[in-house]
């Protein structure tokens, strides 16, 4: 599917439509939002580019010359984008090329912040000018996004702190701290792509690049050195609560191992007592005994007794 962002110059405003492969592309067109094209429209947009459409295989490339460069068509960046769906996290990424005022993105994954963006423009709640402030605007609410998903972290961990010595909910809580880690492995790298991103767009955009431009640039990068260290105490927090959970765990297996322990160790002299009255040799003088049942119930309780409170005093139990 292809929808196109068009600018009236006249009056600023904006427009996002459904583009057809069978008609013309309209001249006051600023971006084309590609997402998961299908053969037909693929072919329309290898016309209309020099360089090949981007495969999704191509768009996971982790090399900075893979993700920055300038080449024939233009300015090509690829970025990270975070997706959660439900507790789980994983990151998308999208291929932006821009190529005078014009910005083609292709992506094979439906992202919330390209999502976010189109309403804002359909609602007339986003100052746009031109092309590069698409790019940029993205970039914004991605970092906005991130800082977001930071502070639900912090929720979320501070609901897991008490419930670390809950053993009703300790594989929900074990579950929850490995997704908070995933989540913030996630963010920490959409945040380093970010900002090479935006120091990419700084350094290849430089002289063309307006006052205000450059002050939202300035701006999201000093957003993301300000949002980094949260990272890094999240990570140390969940693995300080995970430590914590499985010492838990493991305190109160060892209490019940010691448990089964002492109990065999209390009745250890009685089996023995009761193992030796019952090999029935037939030289066996206790058998005669007409106390001899009592007694040796009696020795079985006693040392059973002796042991325990011997466990008792020396602060085993």
């Amino acid at each position: 599917m292809i929808s196109a962002c068009l600018l009236n110059e006249e009056d600023d405003t904006l427009a996002i439509v459904p583009i057809k492969t069978t008609e013309p592309l309209p001249s006051d067109v600023i971006w084309l939002d590609v997402n998961q094209p299908d053969e037909e429209e693929r072919s329309w947009l290898e016309a209309l580019l020099v360089e090949d459409v981007p495969e999704e295989d191509e768009m996971d490339d982790i090399e900075s010359s893979s993700r920055f460069r300038v080449g024939p068509d233009g300015v090509h960046i690829l970025s990270l984008f975070p997706q959660r769906i439900s507790n789980e996290t994983h990151g998308v990424n999208m291929s932006f090329t821009m190529r005078k005022n014009l910005l083609i993105s292709f992506r094979e994954d439906d992202i919330s912040i390209v999502r976010l963006l189109r309403y804002y423009i359909r609602h007339n709640k986003v100052d746009i000018r031109s092309a590069l402030d698409i790019l940029v605007k993205l970039q914004e609410l991605k970092v906005d996004q991130l800082s977001d998903l930071i502070e639900d972290a912090y929720s979320t961990l501070e609901e897991t702190s008490d419930q670390i010595t809950d053993e009703l909910h300790v594989d929900e809580t074990l579950e929850e701290l490995v997704n908070q880690e995933e989540l913030n492995s996630q963010i920490l790298q959409a945040l380093h792509d970010t900002r090479r991103a935006l120091r990419f767009i700084r350094k290849t955009f430089g002289s063309s690049l307006e006052d205000r431009q450059i002050r939202i640039l300035d701006e999201v990068l000093t957003d993301i050195e300000s949002i980094l260290p949260h990272t890094s105490f999240i990570s140390n927090k969940i693995n300080f609560q995970l430590e914590a959970s499985m010492g838990y765990t493991n305190q109160k297996q060892n209490s019940i191992i010691k448990i089964f322990s002492v109990a065999a160790v209390v009745f250890m002299p009685p089996t023995w007592i009761a193992s030796v009255y019952g090999m029935n040799f037939k030289f066996m003088p206790e058998l005669e005994w007409y106390w001899g049942y009592p007694l040796s119930i009696g020795l079985m309780i006693m040392s059973a007794a002796i042991t325990y409170f011997f466990f008792r005093k020396k602060g085993w139990l």
